[in-house]
């Protein structure tokens, strides 16, 4: 080991430092291991919520959306040809949808319904997947079904083989006055994502779509992608296809806002935690401020020997700086294991206490998801010690301006 790193460890670790120094300096160890123990974990949490809300809410919800000016079925026909035929699109399907309200006895609920053939529910919107009672093939079968969230069923307080009325934005003119036409519809398949679509969709086929909505709600086609950040190339290559200027939009004018919402407090989440790092910096000031304060003699002699002024100030940001790595190492070992185990932790807690941590019915989501990016741990391990190089400039900087004939009157 050379002299320089020799004098580094023993400056950190060496058994001349008071009790007290010692103490500040373990609190400064602690708080670094604990903030970024806390930041690693906190931010694998943000990307597990995420992740899952990306998994279950896109799942039902077309990747792209297009609405031609003309929204006859021919015209419709040729778009969804058009749309498969470009590169990154793996499903295309006709849609008609409109917002409607619907009655079970004394109990309403206003919900958008979706009508779309079997194919289109199962290859573009992959709705097949969620069902957890029935088959969307009954929904062409008989004529006039419905496929509702589970959520929404529980609202309405139905099951499958029970009828709901549904009440159309469309009027009929009687004798008695006009009144907003109505229709039965039969409960045959109830689905569940585990996020809001579960309490605010219902599917039914083309058919029985476009007889209860007729020229009213929104007719287009609804396009599935093989990587949703293809979105604006698909947008641009189908606007060149034709002269038609259809209108076209994507998932991020839907659930976009959701998404720049939660990544929006994952920045926040991580500036506040980066404050206990910036706290544990402050502490590691404390820290070399003592530690220059009792070796003033020791520095003084290392000057008189031939120590430069350059090399003394290293050597108190080396002195620094290993304290601050062995805080950020055990953090980020402390934060890693935390990330990969929390689940199963979270699990664990629920099992011995009995009550329920993340209840689904309120979260959408059970348990506490976890995803470690190491992305994430690496920014972290480079704020952590950036902070920690700044918090050792002062001290080091102190220590090198000491004059030695001062120092050595006093030894």
């Amino acid at each position: 080991m050379s002299l320089f790193w020799e004098l580094v460890v023993r400056f950190s670790v060496g058994s001349g430092q008071r009790r007290f120094t010692r103490f500040v300096a373990l609190a400064s160890l602690l708080g670094m291991m604990l903030g970024v123990a806390a930041l690693i974990t906190v931010l694998s949490v943000m990307n597990g919520f995420s992740g899952e809300l990306h998994q279950r809410l896109l799942s039902v919800t077309p990747d792209m959306t297009v609405l031609p000016p003309d929204s006859s079925d021919e015209n419709l026909s040729r778009w969804a040809s058009l749309a498969i035929d470009q590169e990154g699109v793996t499903g295309a399907t006709q849609f008609h949808s409109g917002t409607v309200l619907l009655r079970a006895g004394t109990r309403s609920r206003g919900i958008q319904l979706i009508g779309a053939s079997r194919a289109g529910l199962s290859e573009v919107l992959d709705v097949g997947p969620h069902l957890v009672v029935g088959e969307l093939v009954d929904l062409e079968v008989q004529p006039f079904t419905v496929v509702l969230g589970a959520d929404l069923a529980r609202l309405l307080r139905v099951d499958v083989g029970d009828s709901v009325e549904v009440l159309l934005p469309r009027l009929t003119v009687s004798p008695l006055g006009v009144f907003p036409r109505s229709r039965a519809l039969t409960v045959v398949g109830l689905f569940a994502v585990g996020a809001p679509p579960d309490a605010q969709v219902a599917y039914v086929s083309q058919h029985t779509a476009d007889k209860l909505l007729g020229r009213t709600g929104e007719r287009g086609v609804q396009l599935r992608l093989t990587d949703r950040s293809q979105v604006a190339m698909v947008s641009n290559a189908l606007a060149s296809v034709t002269a038609e200027r259809p209108v076209i939009s994507d998932w991020r004018s839907s659930q976009g806002s959701l998404f720049a919402a939660i990544k929006m407090e994952k920045i926040t989440v991580g500036v506040l935690l980066t404050s206990v790092i910036l706290v544990a910096a402050f502490n590691l000031v404390s820290t070399l401020t003592l530690s220059v304060t009792e070796k003033r003699s020791d520095i003084a002699i290392l000057q008189v020997l031939g120590l430069t002024t350059g090399r003394l100030l290293m050597l108190f940001l080396g002195h620094g700086m290993m304290l601050a790595a062995v805080g950020i190492t055990l953090g980020t070992l402390m934060g890693v294991s935390l990330a990969l185990s929390i689940s199963d932790l979270s699990l664990w807690i629920e099992a011995l206490s009995g009550r329920v941590l993340f209840d689904p019915a309120v979260y959408y989501i059970g348990g506490l998801p976890s995803v470690l990016q190491w992305g994430d741990v690496l920014s972290v391990i480079v704020v952590a010690a950036m902070l920690s190089l700044m918090a050792s400039v002062y001290p080091a900087w102190r220590a090198s301006r000491i004059p030695p004939a001062e120092a050595l009157n006093y030894v």
